[in-house]
């Protein structure tokens, strides 16, 4: 088993062209998956773990209602935002400037095989990264990501989540709301919930900024304990 990840920062980068980027990454694991299955060849898949940071965009999870995006195209263009369609699970959700957006994909044959670990590992390592922030986060039941003051009329989201496996293989992942515009999630409903607020880390802790540097730092020290994986660049 291979529990090395090649560590890529994109910087900022259109939604697309990463999106492509995940899916060469993603094909190439599959396909050494697939020849060592068809010839026995012992090859050793790979491991990867992009972070991005992106302009204005929604993205629908291939299980989502259209009807969660509040813009029509003129309006979008209008917002310096785009619209894709995409092949993760969940609903709507935003990326833009001021998240940290983490996209792991990993060949979980390397560590285990339960999509449901996965995502309560990706959860956690959020929740311990607030927390050194002195914030306690949490799940919230039947909705994936994380959330403060769960269970009261303050809930909110601070994190949304949601991936894509085949053959045990991921992509996508998450997007933490470190110094976000939190004015881009009232033109949709985000991920189907309503009722429901949206915050950022800055916002929680009075800041106008927080080092977005240092949040990466944090979430990789939680993902290699929980993962026992090693991180290389």
């Amino acid at each position: 088993m291979n529990k090395q990840i090649a560590l890529q920062d994109l910087g900022f980068k259109d939604y697309k062209e990463t999106w492509d980027y995940q899916e060469t990454l993603f094909k190439a694991i599959v396909d050494t998956k697939i020849k060592n299955r068809r010839e026995e060849a012992g090859l050793q898949t790979k491991n990867h773990f992009l972070f991005v940071e992106h302009p204005h965009v929604y993205t629908l999870g291939k299980s989502g209602d259209l009807s969660n995006l509040l813009l029509n195209e003129e309006q979008l263009t209008k917002k310096g935002a785009t619209f894709y369609k995409i092949n993760r699970g969940g609903d709507i959700t935003y990326h833009g400037p001021g998240q940290v957006v983490g996209y792991p994909i990993l060949d979980l044959e390397n560590f285990f095989t339960d999509i449901h670990k996965y995502l309560r590992f990706l959860e956690e390592m959020i929740i311990l990264t607030l927390a050194e922030y002195g914030l306690k986060a949490e799940r919230s039941k039947g909705e994936t990501g994380v959330w403060l003051d769960v269970d009261t009329p303050f809930a909110r989201k601070i994190c949304a989540m949601g991936v894509r496996a085949s053959r045990w293989v991921t992509m996508h992942g998450f997007a933490l709301n470190v110094n976000a515009d939190l004015g881009y999630f009232d033109n949709i409903i985000p991920c189907g919930i309503r009722g429901k607020a949206v915050t950022s880390l800055n916002v929680e802790l009075g800041k106008k900024e927080v080092s977005a540097e240092e949040v990466k730092e944090k979430l990789l020290k939680h993902f290699e304990i929980l993962f026992e994986a090693e991180f290389f660049s």
